[in-house]
């Protein structure tokens, strides 16, 4: 049951309105600073959500939880050099981040770590670049992180929205990606992330995981909650935990 507060909150920032036969449910405005040629401009972002029935705001905030929105999505990767048989490889398992990556936003470092990561992945020489279309805001969607940036607006953290619509801290499933790298190689990978779980999941699954790579940047005013929430609430490696630009090997990799 979400929280009467939180759909104070949400409610006037949903219209509805019809399509066809069909009706649009749309989100915002929610302030999106932008990096445009290396000037920060601030545009105001919406989302929406097509159903064939009306609902009130807060049976449609109910719904977020259990409508699996994320799952209407493909994913997809990018493979560089000889990805198969080379003897060290790069990879990259990116969560979509239709602001980030797309429109630049700069409340996040998503679109620094798709661009860096794929310039790290051509200068390794191989590697590949997982793009997880069904990882957007950690799992739960577009359409339901652009309810939780109303609340991170409202003073909430990343992860404490997403607990408020009735997420967990980070839904996302890594099966699938892991099937596809299966197909691909198995040889030894090394894996650029911050994020432990990442590392447990591909160790988990058997995977050759040679070591990791590090990947912080892109630090700045719009961002800095954002990145300090990551490492104090979602256990990522710090910045300056003394590994930064360097392999570090994972104490149980596989051999």
């Amino acid at each position: 049951m979400i929280n009467s507060h939180i759909i104070q909150l949400l409610a006037p920032k949903i219209q509805t309105f019809p399509s066809g036969k069909e009706f649009i449910y749309l989100v915002g405005p929610i302030k999106l600073p932008v990096n445009l040629d290396g000037e920060t401009r601030t545009f105001q972002w919406y989302s929406w959500l097509k159903s064939d029935k009306v609902m009130e705001s807060g049976e449609l905030i109910e719904s977020l939880a259990t409508a699996e929105l994320a799952e209407r999505q493909q994913s997809s990767v990018l493979v560089y050099g000889d990805f198969a048989e080379a003897q060290e490889a790069l990879i990259r398992m990116h969560s979509i981040c239709h602001t980030g990556d797309i429109f630049g936003s700069k409340r996040c470092d998503c679109g620094f770590q798709l661009e860096q990561s794929m310039k790290m992945i051509a200068a390794h020489g191989a590697g590949a670049l997982f793009y997880l279309a069904n990882h957007e805001g950690r799992g739960i969607g577009l359409f339901s992180k652009a309810m939780a940036y109303i609340l991170q607006e409202e003073g909430l953290d990343t992860v404490d929205a997403n607990l408020q619509l009735g997420f967990t801290d980070d839904a996302r499933n890594y099966d699938d990606a892991i099937a596809v790298l299966r197909a691909l190689r198995s040889a030894p990978v090394t894996l650029i992330t911050n994020n432990p779980r990442k590392l447990a999941a591909l160790q988990e699954a058997g995977l050759n995981v040679g070591g990791r790579v590090p990947l912080w940047g892109d630090r700045s005013a719009f961002n800095e909650k954002y990145l300090q929430t990551k490492v104090s609430r979602s256990g990522h490696l710090a910045e300056n935990d003394g590994w930064a630009g360097a392999d570090v090997l994972l104490p149980h990799a596989q051999a």
